[in-house]
């Protein structure tokens, strides 16, 4: 028989240090005794450095590595796994603002060990992976729209225990599916969602003797004090990339990504003329 237990998984902070908070008081409210942080602490948000250090003070937290918090340090090193042409564009500038702000409170570096998955398990119950996109790749999204035989790779380990429960984050959306036989649930994002509800979300998972139960959280919280800071801590002034993350925050929608696909798409440079263009062509909704 499994013990009992509650976790909270929550994952895509970035940088919003309001957010998070309303999320571990919920989490602390609601009971939950271990918290695992599924990736992207940092950057896109002015807050990289308190939400860090906020969650490297608590003792219960074991954390998964996100694309972002890996893109702060390669960017930092000038690694040759990025493209060489984003180190002198500046649309990069918020980036490059956040890896400077890790870099000078010494925790940069601190990721480095972080593991790409975390398995869960518990006598009883099915076996749960963890990753904030998928075991093979950070940026590999997990959602209701994965494909079936994907989802069914993804479950079989290299040991070959087979997982009953794969749990992701990324895309900013929770998720709560069964796809061939397989439960996918994803944690949606504390400090950025896309879904149009501005409110921080995550996931309470419980282990009871009927199996894994899995609880959905949206925390409301004032978003006014991280906005402003998007313009008090000098984050705004690096250009176009933290306006659109501004935005983010403000609309709850998915805005950085689709621009950078239609740029792709369009041949165009990123830059204020093709975001207006861009917003012309999909104005940006209010969040709810």
């Amino acid at each position: 028989m499994p013990r009992e237990m509650r976790l909270a998984i929550l994952a895509d902070i970035h940088g919003n240090a309001d957010a998070l908070d309303a999320a571990l008081r919920d989490a602390r409210r609601q009971g939950a005794e271990r918290l695992i942080v599924n990736g992207d602490v940092v950057n896109r948000g002015p807050d990289s450095v308190q939400v860090l250090q906020t969650l490297l003070d608590r003792p219960d937290v074991t954390f998964t590595l996100g694309n972002h918090d890996d893109l702060l340090r390669l960017w930092h090193a000038r690694s040759d796994a990025l493209p060489a042409d984003w180190f002198t564009d500046p649309f990069w500038g918020a980036t490059d603002w956040s890896a400077a702000q890790l870099d000078r409170a010494g925790l940069l570096d601190t990721p480095a060990d972080w593991p790409m998955t975390l398995t869960l398990r518990e006598p009883g119950l099915p076996d749960v992976l963890i990753a904030h996109g998928t075991a093979d790749h950070y940026r590999e999204s997990l959602s209701d729209r994965s494909d079936p035989e994907r989802v069914q790779a993804l479950r079989r380990a290299p040991d070959g225990r087979e997982y009953g429960v794969l749990i992701g984050s990324h895309i900013h959306r929770p998720v709560n599916a069964h796809i061939d036989g397989t439960w996918v649930l994803n944690t949606g994002s504390v400090g950025s969602p896309a879904t149009g509800d501005p409110r921080a979300q995550y996931l309470l998972l419980d282990a009871t003797p009927r199996g894994w139960q899995v609880t959905p959280r949206l925390v409301p919280y004032d978003r006014a004090g991280v906005l402003a800071r998007f313009e008090s801590s000098g984050l705004l002034s690096t250009g176009l990339s933290a306006e659109i993350f501004r935005q983010e925050v403000l609309t709850a929608r998915s805005l950085y990504t689709p621009y950078w696909a239609w740029t792709e798409q369009e041949g165009h440079p990123r830059g204020p003329a093709s975001w207006q263009a861009f917003q012309a062509l999909r104005p940006p909704a209010a969040a709810r």
